[in-house]
């Protein structure tokens, strides 16, 4: 009986790894990205849609959604191509797709960071403007 248990629960544990992509890159807390950022060591990535950057994006960050990490990558082959040499610290709405862009940049060889949700930034660092759109 232990043992169908013990295995029940680590089939459970390894399936959620599997369908949960924020599991998969490394998290850092806000305030220590900020700073990776700050010291130069790091480029912070927005990768929520266009439609939810009106609601305010952090301080500096890239504007690079993660439909176009999955698709063309218009906007993500130009920025990576300058951003050799950096650590990736990415966020979103609320982890998850940050998680997902961070699963695929790793598998490139990228060291990425997950932030996590936009909404765990500390205020000071917000900007409630809609930034111009990326050309």
């Amino acid at each position: 009986m232990q043992k169908i248990l013990f295995a029940l629960v680590a089939f459970a544990a390894a399936g959620l790894l599997l369908i949960h992509p924020a599991f998969a890159t490394p998290k850092i807390e806000p305030a220590a990205a900020l700073e990776k950022v700050a010291n130069g060591r790091a480029v912070l990535i927005d990768v929520r849609e266009p439609s939810e950057w009106g609601g305010g994006v952090v301080d500096g960050a890239l504007l690079m959604p993660l439909s176009d990490l999955r698709g063309p990558r218009k906007v993500w082959n130009k920025e990576l191509a300058g951003a050799n040499g950096f650590e990736l610290v990415l966020y979103c709405r609320s982890g998850n797709r940050s998680g997902a862009a961070g699963e695929i940049l790793e598998k490139e060889g990228w060291v990425v960071w997950n932030a996590g949700a936009f909404s765990a930034f500390p205020n000071t660092s917000l900007s409630k403007e809609t930034p111009p759109p990326k050309k």
